[in-house]
């Protein structure tokens, strides 16, 4: 999840036409690849009929997300060694066969096997999804666009599972899959023909090791939960085995990254406490909310006997709630950078809905269930729109792109975990109730009950007790994940509240930051954000400004060191500086700004030859001593920010240069229709 500073070869500035073109092929990679995270629930009952194996059925989900986070992990690194725009076509390849394989699927095993297969694609899709916005968005426009993204992350978690019953009810529940072909293909095609080729000119290095550790690792410990008491016995060699190999194979993960020269997940970021909570709580969160969506559909589906589609529509109150607390909890946070009390107060809402979501039987009506969903859902998005922004607000700069993708992957293995251990005690109980259940109305035979359409189909008088063993089996999973989150409470109040960035303040509000969009781990891109928005509270006139002058110990007017600093800047980017470019950088005619150039002319400072500016050494002294005032502000609004290392200090150089070069070039571009 780190990477080395790496160059990039910039690409030529894009046309708004064509900036808004790739944007829309980057939003379908986002889409597909969110989408499928929550599109299958509502149809898993369905696929359980059709394919059997109803012990596996939290698999069709797990595999995905446990697919995804190893994706995630390399297709950062793959992007600067291959380029992301190669990346990003090769991921909606990859998803295109899983998902035309899980379509045509025949049995569960091929199933779980082709959602392995999109997880990958998915992972990728979303990686370079963010990465490429920060790459081709103009910088002035990048935080809108990747505000939008977020919010399409966000938004399929509502839409999914209702597009996936709509599929189930009036197509076939393979339709989840194969809707996804015709739109990859499209992309792939946009993607070759708009997207341009950005690659880093450093190698980056990949840790292969550790991610493969990890995935193996989680994998054992997912399967061992899943398969103990109903394919082996607890004590059996199997499961004892599969226990045993996680913790050797995570042990080994950890010792990896300790010396890993780049660490998928460095070790040394759990020293802050702040980012271990955070993690914790992002685990958990993820448990609760994929593990829920999941098997709500079950519930409705079974016991209440509503549609596929019904079911999807039914579960908006959780998904209601969890946007608006999520959103309203990042507007509270961006107007007051306090944070800490709203993780508290969100776990101790789940656990109250999940209690509450483990009552529901037959009889319960349709607004107490919506009710109960709504505090799980309300609880969910205070818990969760924080975290992203604490740890975000609390590393050091250098590791912004780590931390970030290191809570998203807790999330992901907390949805994995959430999933699998849901299924776990689920189909623990389901086996027992429904045997009962069988055994007592004698004539239904198991497939009748595994089939929702059937089972409604039936005679109260049979149908009741088999309803009554789905509704019992769904209520123990709800309960005995209180205790899970009854932890993520008592670790919230060790949460430690520090203030907040401007920064972190500014992204508060950002749907994608509370849902954990998978970001670009490149460190200069992070910094580029950062600095970016420290210097938005710089503005003509304002206070900020005039005291950087101010404190550089220059007898230099504002609008002198402006003047310089233009010159300075477009020679350091172009090579040349003139009157003109200046001039239509900033939208102004050139006899607009000619008067101060005049004088800073006459003044010494500046010396022009057949129409280029070039600074004297009198004023190349002046503009150090503004750069170092603007360095030395910058060290105090970066906070954990250390100047006097020399890497930080490359690296923040480095980020400077790059938002001069771009805005240089957002300029350019927009001064090609005028001059056309």
């Amino acid at each position: 999840m780190t990477g080395a500073v790496a160059e990039k070869s910039a690409p030529a500035p894009l046309s708004r036409a064509r900036t808004n073109i790739v944007f829309g092929t980057i939003v379908l990679g986002m889409l597909m690849a969110a989408l499928d995270q929550t599109i299958v629930s509502t149809a898993l009952p369905t696929i359980v009929a059709d394919l059997g194996g109803a012990g596996h059925m939290a698999w069709v989900v797990t595999s995905y997300l446990l697919a995804e986070a190893v994706a995630t992990a390399l297709a950062g690194k793959l992007g600067d060694l291959f380029g992301r725009k190669l990346v990003f076509q090769l991921s909606a390849l990859i998803f295109i066969v899983g998902s035309m394989i899980a379509g045509m699927a025949n049995g569960m095993l091929l199933l779980i096997i082709a959602r392995a297969v999109q997880g990958l694609g998915a992972g990728g899709l979303m990686v370079t999804a963010m990465a490429l916005i920060a790459d081709i968005i103009p910088l002035r426009e990048r935080g809108k666009y990747q505000g939008a993204l977020g919010a399409v992350f966000g938004v399929t978690t509502v839409i999914g599972p209702t597009l996936g019953g709509l599929f189930t009810d009036h197509a076939s529940w393979r339709w989840c899959f194969y809707v996804n072909v015709p739109v990859a293909i499209i992309m792939i095609v946009l993607a070759a023909r708009t997207i341009p080729r950005v690659r880093a000119a450093i190698k980056p290095i990949i840790d292969y090791a550790g991610i493969g550790l990890v995935a193996l690792g989680v994998s054992s410990l997912i399967l061992g939960l899943e398969w103990g008491g109903t394919e082996y016995p607890w004590g059996s060699w199997q499961i004892l085995g599969l226990f045993a190999a996680a913790v050797i194979l995570l042990a080994a993960f950890v010792a990896v990254e300790l010396r890993a020269a780049e660490p998928m997940l460095p070790m040394g970021l759990f020293r802050s406490r702040v980012f271990t909570v955070c993690s914790i709580l992002s685990f958990i969160v993820g448990f609760a909310m994929l593990g829920s969506l999941t098997y709500l559909p079950a519930y409705l589906q079974y016991v209440k006997g509503v549609s596929a589609t019904a079911s999807g529509v039914r579960t908006l109150p959780l998904v209601a709630g969890l946007l608006f607390t999520s959103i309203l909890s990042g507007q509270i946070v961006g107007k007051t950078g306090r944070y800490r009390y709203f993780p508290i107060v969100g776990t101790a809402m789940m656990a109250v809905g999940l209690y509450l979501m483990s009552t529901m039987d037959q009889t319960t009506s349709i607004w107490r269930e919506s009710l109960y969903m709504l505090i799980l859902g309300l609880g969910i998005g205070l818990a969760m729109q924080v975290l992203t922004i604490v740890v975000q607000n609390t590393v050091p700069y250098a590791q912004l792109g780590t931390a970030t993708s290191g809570v998203t992957f807790f999330r992901t293995l907390g949805s994995a975990f959430g999933t699998a251990i849901f299924g776990t005690l689920y189909t623990n109980r389901i086996s027992t109730d429904l045997t009962a259940a069988l055994t007592e109305v004698k004539v239904v035979p198991p497939s009748v009950a595994a089939n929702p359409r059937e089972l409604r189909a039936l005679p109260p008088e049979l149908a009741a007790p088999i309803i009554d063993a789905y509704a019992k089996s769904i209520d123990h999973v709800f309960l005995w994940v209180v205790p899970v989150v009854l932890v993520g409470f008592v670790v919230a109040w060790f949460l430690k509240e520090v203030p907040l960035r401007d920064s972190a303040r500014a992204g508060a509000s950002d749907v994608g930051e509370g849902f954990s969009v998978p970001d670009s781990p490149d460190r200069v891109v992070q910094l580029e954000r950062a600095v970016s928005g420290a210097m938005r509270k710089v503005h003509v006139g304002g206070p900020i400004g005039p005291r950087i002058l101010a404190d550089s110990g220059s007898e230099l007017s504002p609008g002198w060191a402006w003047a310089l600093g233009q010159v300075y800047m477009h020679m350091r980017v172009r090579g040349e500086a003139t009157p003109a470019a200046i001039a239509h950088a900033h939208k102004v005619p050139p006899e607009v700004i000619r008067p101060v150039y005049d004088q800073v002319i006459a003044a010494g400072y500046v010396t022009e030859e057949d129409g280029r500016l070039r600074l004297t050494d009198t004023g190349r002294a002046e503009v150090d001593r503004i750069k170092a005032s603007w360095r030395r502000w910058l060290n105090t609004e970066l906070e954990d920010w250390d100047y006097s290392d020399p890497a930080d200090r490359a690296l923040l150089d480095r980020a400077l240069e790059n938002i001069a070069t771009k805005l240089l070039d957002e300029a350019a571009q927009e001064r090609e229709p005028a001059n056309a």
